[in-house]
């Protein structure tokens, strides 16, 4: 069977199924903004409980570890499905994505499968992210 480009295409676009884009919107924003508003209420919870200017880094390891704990068990995966992009929140979408891999590959054992793997994602974040400070900080040095 020879398609051209343009055949191919409609093709593919009669046979799609089309994608709720509103809800999918509606969903993603309420799930994202149910993120930031955990995260707001967190940092509340703790300044109220006296923990001052350690509130927010308390809120980010609390972040963090439900993330993670949540992808362990395979509950985050669930609320992706359904809310998209609005689990991209950073924080907490960096944390699945250090998870996740490494849950994949445990199999493979400690060092091999789950060592490995754990920075597959972060790995080139955190070293663009540290040479970018680096970068950053000569610059600013320079320029004082």
């Amino acid at each position: 069977m020879n398609m051209s480009n343009e055949e191919y295409q409609k093709y593919v676009m009669a046979m799609a199924k089309s994608s709720p884009t509103a809800k999918n919107l509606v969903w993603a924003f309420c799930v994202g903004g149910g993120i930031c508003a955990l995260g707001q209420g967190l940092s509340t919870l703790y300044e109220r409980w006296g923990a001052g200017e350690n509130a927010l880094p308390l809120v980010s390891l609390t972040l963090v570890f439900v993330a993670a704990l949540l992808t362990g068990l395979g509950v985050f995966d669930d609320i992706a499905r359904k809310a998209g992009a609005g689990t991209l929140v950073p924080i907490t979408g960096f944390s699945n994505a250090m998870v996740s891999p490494a849950l994949e590959f445990q199999s493979e054992g400690r060092i091999t499968g789950t060592g490995a793997k754990l920075f597959t994602v972060a790995g080139p974040v955190l070293a663009y992210g540290v040479f970018a400070s680096v970068v950053y900080g000569c610059i600013y040095q320079l320029l004082r």
